[in-house]
């Protein structure tokens, strides 16, 4: 079960903009992550390389958590992502991630959103 400072100090990680470093050190080895009703992605590895992926896609992404709650094992997390596209579009995402961890760390990430718009 994490604490709220562990979850707090992940909030802060993501906050910067270290997407993959965060899921290096806050995911374990065997974590999955889904999004919305695709097919989970299984495995860290996997899970930073496409995170990487996504980030090579963009000029710029601003993430920022608008409420955490921690529920023992579980967590959910209410974030808002502003994309900013090499072509200079733009994309918000209001998401909702619901976690599971497992001691210190997370091993299963869902995460539901509907599909970005543009920016107004």
């Amino acid at each position: 079960m994490p604490s709220r400072a562990r979850l707090d100090e992940f909030i802060a990680v993501v906050e910067t903009g270290d997407h993959a470093g965060a899921i290096e050190r806050y995911y374990t080895e065997d974590a999955t992550m889904q999004e919305n009703a695709a097919a989970p992605r299984v495995g860290r590895d996997l899970l930073v390389a496409h995170e990487r992926g996504v980030l090579e896609r963009v000029e710029n992404v601003v993430s920022t958590c608008v409420t955490s709650i921690l529920e023992g094992d579980r967590v959910a997390i209410n974030w808002i992502f502003d994309f900013t596209y090499h072509s200079g579009k733009t994309v918000r995402i209001d998401e909702v991630a619901l976690q599971e961890w497992r001691g210190d760390r997370i091993f299963r990430e869902r995460f539901f959103y509907d599909p970005p718009k543009p920016k107004p």
